[in-house]
């Protein structure tokens, strides 16, 4: 059993960056996708971005030119670089491999607020 573990959550002012890592955790393997969904409060999960193992890219429109998703395949690891963070990007973010019916982690949190 594949086991995701995120980490770089926490409280950050508006206009500021944080950086999510996720990462499996004692194993490797080579997933054909690495993305972040998120949840806030009352709503629904919502995909964040994702990224392809040939390094295509995809963004929710409420974070396109804000936050940026990487990925290392050799270490089967996914960076989401978020910046000009805003009060609504508050949420628990999740790391996701290979889609809904794939493998998730626990969700760190992430709170914009001043």
């Amino acid at each position: 059993q594949v086991q995701l573990v995120e980490s770089g959550g926490g409280l950050v002012q508006p206009g500021g960056s944080l950086r999510l890592s996720c990462a499996p955790s004692g194993s490797t393997f080579s997933p054909y996708t690495m993305g972040w969904y998120r949840q806030a409060p009352g709503k629904q999960r919502e995909l964040v971005a994702v990224i392809g193992s040939g390094g295509n890219t995809n963004y929710a429109d409420s974070v396109k030119g804000r936050f940026t998703i990487s990925g290392d395949n050799a270490k089967s690891t996914v960076y989401l670089q978020m910046n000009s963070l805003k009060p609504e990007d508050t949420a628990v973010y999740y790391c996701n491999f290979d889609g809904l019916g794939g493998y998730w982690g626990q969700g760190t949190h992430v709170t914009v607020s001043s």
